[in-house]
């Protein structure tokens, strides 16, 4: 069977703070200009001749760079126990859609677990004769992290649970449907979950 894999590259900016495990500076908010590539399969044969070609680009890429250029871009990216997420939905709660929000640090590692997940939402939501079959996100010029499909599918997490990483629409967290928090229900403690972090991602470091 003849296939021919895609490869598309778009830049982004981003700002993130690691709360957990990390070195402290990591801790205060800080901002990197990053690339993300994005390598898919044919899900069927090509063969020349013809339109030679089993979509168009626009159909195949235009939802993912629509969602890197409109909410990925210049979004504030924070572990969901981060107490600055309470800070903006008490305090600036029109900025929360701006929040891209991640179970556990949102390390270059974890973005690039969620960004298959929804990749791969937007390709079956399309209809996309393409499977993703890798990320790559370089943070900076030095740096990298790539998974790809084999890894995906052996991580230990739950599938089609509607969050925002699994669905195909342009949302980067899922605030606007989230219980209150514990200073708006007095009496009640405020319940966090603690994912587990990812391991074994490939990743490209100084």
């Amino acid at each position: 069977m003849a296939l021919a894999t895609l490869e598309f590259s778009r830049r982004f900016a981003m700002a993130h703070r690691l709360i957990l495990g990390a070195e402290e500076k990591c801790a205060t908010p800080h901002g990197h200009n990053e690339h993300v590539i994005i390598e898919l399969k044919p899900t069927m044969p090509f063969s020349l001749g013809g339109a030679n070609a089993l979509a168009s680009f626009a159909q195949i890429k235009g939802r993912w760079h629509a969602w890197i250029d409109d909410q990925v871009d210049h979004a504030l990216q924070l572990n969901a126990a981060d107490p600055l997420i309470e800070y903006f939905r008490v305090q600036e709660p029109r900025r929360c859609a701006r929040l891209m929000v991640f179970p556990g640090d949102p390390t270059t590692e974890a973005a690039c677990i969620l960004f298959f997940f929804k990749l791969r939402a937007f390709l079956m939501a399309d209809g996309a004769p393409f499977a993703a079959q890798r990320i790559r996100i370089e943070e900076t010029p030095t740096n990298s992290v790539q998974v790809d499909a084999a890894f995906i599918e052996g991580l230990e997490v739950a599938r089609d649970t509607g969050l925002w990483w699994q669905r195909a629409d342009m949302s980067i967290n899922d605030l606007a449907n989230a219980p209150k928090l514990a200073r708006d229900q007095p009496g009640q403690a405020r319940q966090v979950a603690q994912p587990r972090r990812p391991a074994d991602v490939s990743a490209s470091r100084p």
